[in-house]
């Protein structure tokens, strides 16, 4: 007797939903695509609702942004210096990954109470909702991303595929990192909601905590003389990422090494930007244990 049940692939119907105590996870949210891309288009598309320029905004902020930090550290404070290399891309390199980061991470751990009506209602993989987070701010980085090549290039910029490797891992950390962390803070701040005020008081750190309004010459300089003040620097993989970004845009432009101090970019940058990718992979993993632990207590608790 022929079964009474038809493949989604046979007539197009889209695949029943898993009651989200009994689903698979991470592998789940992407198995489930359709629903991903959904969320992430309504959620962009609500952020510019009603707006005149809309999606030009996403371009037009960060624009403005990176002009106003050129006319300022650029022109007015002289940082650097055009004949040594151009401080606003060193500057916006690191903009770039920690608007990412800050995003990823504020946004996810906000995103399960936020997103309450839809759980309650729903049979959905919870953890749909701060992947979705992380990708709408990815969407909201690739105009930075995309400013900064254009300026680059009109700054004499040529591309090399090792630069280029190396913005991908930068990236690739941001999103894994950024993602791990907004699974494990937005199964606590179901509980307790202080959890949203802990990650604004945290990213608040991040700025200062890399190599973006200084060079990483001033940290080797500083600590010279205890190399292990460094080395502890850079165990920070948002650090680790915003080199990498230089890597691939700010150093090539570099008109005087010496005086920018490259001499000072650490050495076994490729290797530890592996190390951190993989560690962020681990730190994921954990996270995913972590949700899936708690998961089941969420509808009561919000």
């Amino acid at each position: 007797m022929a079964s009474s049940t038809t493949t989604a692939g046979a007539t197009g119907e889209l695949p029943p939903l898993l009651p989200a105590s009994h689903n698979n996870g991470l592998l789940e949210v992407f198995r489930r695509r359709y629903l991903l891309r959904l969320l992430v288009h309504s959620t962009v598309q609500a952020r510019y609702q009603g707006t005149l320029l809309g999606w030009f905004w996403s371009y037009l902020q960060p624009a403005v942004r990176f002009c106003m930090y050129y006319f300022v550290f650029q022109i007015l404070i002289e940082r650097g210096g055009a004949d040594v290399y151009p401080f606003a891309i060193h500057l916006v390199c690191g903009m770039v990954l920690v608007h990412f980061f800050t995003e990823t991470f504020n946004g996810g751990t906000r995103s399960l109470v936020s997103n309450r009506n839809l759980i309650e209602k729903l049979p959905m993989p919870r953890e749909l909702f701060p992947v979705a987070t992380m990708l709408v701010a990815f969407t909201h980085t690739v105009p930075m991303i995309v400013i900064t090549v254009f300026v680059s290039v009109l700054l004499g910029w040529t591309p090399d595929p090792v630069g280029l490797l190396a913005a991908v891992l930068a990236i690739l950390i941001v999103a894994v990192l950024g993602l791990a962390l907004a699974l494990m803070f937005s199964i606590a701040n179901v509980f307790f909601r202080d959890f949203s005020k802990v990650t604004q008081t945290l990213t608040q750190f991040t700025t200062f905590s890399v190599p973006m309004i200084y060079p990483y010459s001033l940290v080797a300089e500083r600590f010279e003389k205890v190399p292990l003040v460094a080395d502890l620097y850079l165990l920070n993989p948002i650090a680790e990422a915003v080199l990498l970004m230089q890597r691939c845009f700010w150093l090539p432009l570099t008109n005087d090494p010496k005086a920018a101090r490259v001499e000072a970019f650490p050495a076994d940058l490729w290797s530890r930007g592996v190390i951190m990718l993989v560690a962020s992979f681990v730190a994921l993993g954990l996270a995913q244990v972590w949700f899936s632990k708690l998961e089941r207590r969420v509808p009561e608790r919000l």
